[in-house]
């Protein structure tokens, strides 16, 4: 395979993210990136549009999602599913139950958020100008564009700080075993996103990525932007000992500061190499 810039985890409007699926097309071609994923949370609504632009772009577009999971004690860990069947009834079922479930945690966060802001004597937001920003259902990210277009805070980072942290409402998770099932059952491999999210305690990370293998976890995203390089260095090492497969994304937004598509920190491209094992591997699933 020859040599190409990839990035595997970007978010669309269909979930937290600023562009649509064709807007991050065309993104990731002005980026010279020839394989991308696009990896909504819970959701899959981004991939077809994201497939039908790349196939007029050559950009080729890998389908995948981003589960919100439940592990022990951990919550929101994040799995992500690549070369899943994006069409699968069953999974879709599952899906739209936790699309209605997130709407109305959404719908919640932005009622206290209004109650903040009517608190501050300040006009509230309604949800049709959070949906300018948003395709599929409303999230964090799209409540913290309005609350900016209002000039009701200076930056992204303001409106998670002074409003969206402490209006949050928890979230609903998959059960770790069932989510890497259901990946498996859909065509897909499972591969923890940045696992550093998850701890930062390397010592406790690695017992926790050797239990999720005997869950049937495939691979850990070893280049993301969450982790520093000497935390990157062991992921790489822990990837290798346990036969893990390795990926890399930017978990791009386009909200965030200095965060481009296909790119890690300090600038570091993700190389296509990782792409070979990846495709083996999923072409082998049943």
């Amino acid at each position: 395979m020859p040599a190409m810039n990839i990035d595997l985890h970007i978010h669309s409007s269909f979930s937290d993210g600023a562009f649509t699926p064709s807007e991050l097309v065309a993104l990731a071609a002005n980026q010279n990136v020839a394989v991308i994923a696009i990896a909504d949370h819970d959701s899959v609504a981004g991939v077809e549009e994201a497939t039908v632009a790349g196939a007029v772009a050559g950009i080729d577009v890998l389908p995948a999602i981003e589960l919100s999971v439940q592990f022990e004690g951990w919550t929101d860990v994040h799995l992500l599913g690549y070369g899943i069947d994006y069409r699968d009834d069953r999974f879709l079922l599952s899906l739209d139950g936790f699309r209605q479930r997130r709407e109305g945690r959404n719908d919640e966060i932005l009622e206290r958020v209004n109650a903040c802001l009517l608190a501050e004597g300040r006009a509230a937001i309604d949800r049709k100008s959070v949906l300018a920003f948003a395709r599929d259902a409303i999230g964090r990210p799209h409540i913290a564009r309005a609350l900016l277009e209002l000039k009701y805070v200076d930056s992204v980072e303001d409106a998670f700080q002074r409003y969206l942290g402490p209006c949050n409402v928890p979230k609903s998770y998959w059960p770790m075993a069932e989510a890497i099932a259901e990946i498996h059952r859909t065509g897909g491999v499972a591969v923890l996103a940045h696992p550093t999210s998850v701890t930062k305690d390397l010592d406790m990370l690695g017992s926790v990525i050797a239990a999720l293998q005997g869950l049937g976890l495939d691979g850990i995203e070893v280049y993301n932007n969450m982790g520093w390089p000497l935390e990157i260095e062991f992921l790489r090492r822990t990837a290798g000992e346990h036969g893990l497969l390795m990926t890399a994304g930017s978990d791009f937004h386009g909200i965030e500061q200095g965060l481009e598509i296909g790119k890690g920190r300090e600038g570091i491209r993700f190389d296509s190499a990782l792409l070979a094992p990846l495709y083996d591997r999923i072409r082998q699933l049943p």
